[in-house]
């Protein structure tokens, strides 16, 4: 009973807990359905405050976009407006300058159709002239006894000896004024070079001295059978003279620098005692190489005592060589330096540019370096030279010039021709052989005499000057002004010479009578 009991309130509380669920969940679902019913209502709401809003901004948008459109339209508007006017004056000018042109053409028609009439007017008139000329030649040919080129002939002979004869005495007139106001200049500068500069001069010989400690040691040069001296000379390009000079052997040769490398090579070899071909080859061969820095050194030298600044290595190169060089037995470098110092002094003296000038006379002889390996004079040879180095046209111009084989270009060149002048004639600074210096003047006097109305000649002063006898009543004084400047013309490019050379033409005319 207490089972059933029990039961039956089991069951009626499921029972009565279902009905309580069922009322719970049935309320739940009421307020879930008002709950989304109010949201469903606000967001139709928000909604349509959403779409009023969107409208209310594209309404904004659209106004602003119309307004930028017309006032973008008024600017544009405006603009065709001022090119439209543009456009109307540009018309407006372009007719009244059609206009113009049209007259001007017209007037230029008008003016063509007088230019032509009085064209045609012209060449009537010069036929007529023409023919007149024509007629009058032929009255002063009959009249004259001659034809045309008769008459021509004649005129062009009087107008040749008038020439001549204004040529002589305007040559005469232009000496005697270049002497009153050059003359005196030009020796004050020279004399005033010359006395600042001051040098010793030292001529140079064709053989070299190499003491011995004795005379044993002749036989060890000489060798075997000669082949120790053989073998010295064929390697250095000299000859040896072991002669009757006590204690000391002579180097020969023509070449500075083959001597100089054979004096040194044989100063090592004798100081070493060990004498033979090998060794000969081998000193030699050494000797030679220290020569291109002793070469180099000397260029070194030459352009700091010049005061030559900016040389390029190849041309110092150069330049040293000039120290083994010599030209009537004066040294080329020594020369150069000098010439380089007496044109300085000289364009100083002149306001011209000093340091060009040094430049120059240091640089003047340099292709005496390359003259046995190119061919041709050296002044030319040492300007294609300093071309090749980028030296300044002027500097190439008076290397060229200073022997006259180009036309100077500058005044520079004549100074180079002065300063060379200068040097190579002072007392002592070169020397020439006895058959040289006789075959200089019989040359001199073979060229004074080979032109027309010459009787004598005679080279004096030492070659320095000639002296030119001429036929009083073939030769008048503006033909004797011509003579000599023909004379030395002939002398500069005939002959070489240290220095320069004096012409002296001597017309004289005697008048004999006796008194009875």
């Amino acid at each position: 009973m207490n089972v059933i009991i029990g039961l039956v309130a089991a069951l009626g509380g499921l029972a009565v807990g279902y009905l309580v669920r069922h009322v719970l969940g049935k309320l739940k679902a009421d307020a879930v359905e008002k709950r989304a019913e109010v949201s469903m209502t606000e967001a139709e709401r928000e909604a349509e405050a959403i779409r009023k809003e969107g409208q209310i901004h594209a309404k904004a948008e659209v106004l602003k976009a119309r307004e930028e459109f017309e006032k973008s339209t008024k600017k544009r508007r405006k603009e065709l407006e001022t090119i439209e006017e543009r456009v109307s004056q540009r018309e407006t000018n372009l007719d009244r300058k059609m206009a113009l042109v049209e007259k001007k053409e017209h007037q230029t028609d008008s003016r063509s159709a007088e230019v032509e009439e009085r064209i045609k007017q012209v060449e009537a008139r010069d036929a007529k002239a023409k023919a007149l000329i024509e007629e009058e030649m032929q009255k002063l040919q009959r009249v004259a006894g001659m034809t045309r080129d008769e008459a021509k002939q004649s005129l062009l002979e009087r107008v040749e000896q008038e020439a001549h004869n204004e040529t002589g005495g305007l040559i005469r007139r232009l000496q005697e004024t270049a002497k009153e106001t050059a003359e005196a200049e030009a020796k004050r500068i020279v004399a005033m070079a010359i006395q600042r500069y001051g040098a010793s001069h030292a001529s140079a010989i064709t053989t070299s001295i190499v003491q011995l400690p004795s005379d044993d040691m002749k036989g060890r040069i000489i060798g075997r059978d000669g082949r120790n001296i053989r073998t010295l000379e064929s390697v250095t390009g000299v000859n040896l003279l072991i002669d009757d000079t006590p204690e000391a052997v002579v180097i020969s040769g023509f070449d500075p620098l083959r001597r100089e490398v054979a004096r040194q090579s044989l100063e090592i070899l004798v100081a070493d005692g060990r004498i033979h071909p090998a060794r000969i080859e081998e000193i030699v061969e050494k000797v030679r190489e220290e020569m291109e820095d002793t070469i180099r050194k000397y260029g070194e030298e030459a352009a700091f005592e010049a005061d030559v600044q900016n040389v390029e290595p190849e041309l110092l190169r150069r330049l040293g060589r000039l120290q083994y060089r010599t030209s009537y037995s004066q040294n080329v470098l020594r020369h150069s330096i000098e010439v380089a110092r007496l044109m300085g002094m000289m364009a100083g003296e002149m306001d011209l540019d000093v340091s060009l000038a040094r430049r120059i006379g240091l640089f003047h002889d340099i292709g005496k370096a390359l003259d046995h390996e190119v061919e041709g004079g050296h002044a030319l040879i040492g300007a294609d030279l300093l071309k090749r180095h980028n030296e300044a046209p002027v500097v190439v111009n008076a290397v060229a010039a200073h022997h006259d084989d180009v036309e100077a270009e500058s005044i520079y060149a004549f100074l180079a021709a002065a300063g060379d002048a200068i040097s190579s004639s002072r007392l002592g600074a070169r020397s020439e052989t006895t058959e040289i210096y006789l075959k200089r003047l019989e040359n001199l006097e073979q060229i004074a005499n080979g032109f027309e109305g010459v009787t004598k000649s005679y080279a004096i002063q030492a070659g320095r000057e000639v002296r030119v006898l001429v036929q009083p009543d073939a030769i008048d004084d503006n033909d004797a002004m011509v003579l000599a400047r023909n004379v030395s013309k002939k002398i500069e490019s005939d002959l070489q010479y240290p220095g320069q050379i004096r012409v002296t033409v001597v017309r004289e005319t005697r008048c004999v009578e006796y008194a009875r």
